[in-house]
């Protein structure tokens, strides 16, 4: 074996410029299917990171009528829906792979929310103690909500970093009075979350699918709520879970059991709970995007394969060139298996050494066009393995059929050449 590898070393470097044009369709081919799952693998993990966020790992699950979310901004409280309890609570907490859970109400671009008679119209919640955990904010500055502030009921609020500056111009809030539905609620603190997460916009297509255009949030205790809002009504729930591997199962665990406790009348199938997975969402995106780009392995695949017969043309020749040869061997004693050997092994080296040189060029390639064109890459090691295999096997195969005619040549035919 290590016979045969040298001499076709030997053959390689007898023969620079032919053997190099011989490799040409393995080296594009490998090249254009490493950058191709370079680019996919990075944009996934882009798609991935933007809509999850920097390790957040938050599972929502929201009431459901009909299949889609019940919005308590234009809709009545719904019947037969009871609201959640902390001992529902602390049962979806004891769910694998769940590491805390908050109960929280919310309304989207609110409009009876007044600061010196400027309306805002961003999002406003109501959230429990467990809600800035959840979620990884922090106090930046006043405080925070305290624990006798939702048993007393104060009115009391926060605000976050974005609503200090679309609301009160970039001053500090903290003690200013907003307007809630007619109530006065006293700002105590501002908050955020402690990694400021921005995801990569590489496009206008981006900017409106991650770019955040709200005008901020409020947040006050959820034990105000139906004084804000006249009524008690079903809480969405947040679920911060150990990794993001576990989002799927968590969130389907858990709105199986919140629509198990709290559908007061289980034959009604118009209201159910349903988790709103970013996990999910990303894969979605990610299979519309593996889609489009298998097309393009497929198509780079074309050039392996004219490489391969450019292989089997070359190796043709190769065997007419060294009758003579074969025929010496053959006299001396050389069994056909020896022949079918060496020539096969001469095809597999030729390629494997294409398929390397394709995976450098490959990296390169793709780290050329993240740099020039802002495109994430992230290289894949099976990918690359995959790849060198596959330039060995591709000599093989194509170079079976030059390897059998070389095996099978008459001696006494090949001898009259020398």
């Amino acid at each position: 074996m290590f016979e045969n590898i040298r001499l076709a070393f030997q053959g390689i470097w007898a023969h620079k410029m032919r053997s190099i044009l011989t490799m040409l369709g393995i080296i594009i081919g490998i090249a254009a299917i490493i950058t191709i799952v370079s680019t996919i693998k990075g944009t996934n993990e882009q798609i991935k990171e933007n809509l999850i966020g920097a390790g957040n790992n938050v599972v929502t699950v929201q009431l459901n009528q009909s299949g889609y979310p019940y919005d308590m901004s234009w809709s009545p409280v719904p019947a037969g829906v009871r609201t959640v309890t902390e001992e529902t609570r602390q049962e979806l907490e004891e769910i694998s792979g769940a590491e805390d859970v908050s109960l929280y109400c919310a309304r989207n671009y609110v409009q009876q929310v007044y600061y010196k008679n400027a309306q805002y119209n961003g999002e406003l919640f109501g959230i429990d103690s467990h809600y800035l955990n959840v979620y990884g904010y922090q106090v930046k500055s006043g405080r925070g909500f305290a624990q006798s502030d939702y048993d007393n009921f104060r009115k009391v609020a926060l605000v976050d970093t974005t609503a200090v500056t679309t609301l009160f111009g970039g001053e500090s809030p903290v003690g200013a009075s907003l307007e809630i539905n007619g109530d006065v609620f006293t700002v105590v603190g501002v908050v955020a979350l402690s990694e400021e997460f921005t995801p990569t916009i590489n496009s206008i297509n981006d900017y409106w699918m991650y770019a955040n255009t709200s005008s901020g949030a409020i947040y006050i205790p959820l034990a105000t709520w139906p004084t804000a809002f006249q009524f008690d009504e079903p809480q969405n729930v947040a679920i911060r879970v150990s990794n993001t591997d576990v989002m799927t199962s968590v969130g389907k665990d858990a709105a199986d059991l919140l629509t198990e406790k709290q559908i007061m009348d289980p034959d009604n199938m118009d209201f159910d709970y349903r988790s709103q997975d970013m996990l999910e969402q990303a894969q979605q995106l990610q299979s519309m995007s593996e889609s489009t780009n298998s097309q393009l392995i497929w198509i780079a695949s074309i050039s392996l394969l004219v490489g391969g017969i450019g292989v089997m043309n070359i190796m043709l020749v190769s065997v007419t060139e060294r009758t003579s040869e074969i025929g010496l061997k053959k006299a001396i004693g050389a069994k056909k298996r020896r022949i079918l050997f060496q020539f096969l092994t001469e095809a597999a080296v030729l390629t494997s050494l294409g398929g390397i040189i394709g995976v450098v060029s490959g990296i390169g390639l793709a780290q050329l066009i993240s740099s020039m064109m802002q495109i994430p890459v992230a290289i894949d090691v099976t990918a690359i393995g995959v790849s060198v295999v596959f330039s060995m096997l591709i000599g093989v195969i194509f170079g079976l059929l030059p390897a059998v005619k070389a095996a099978n040549l008459n001696p006494i035919e090949a001898l009259r050449r020398v």
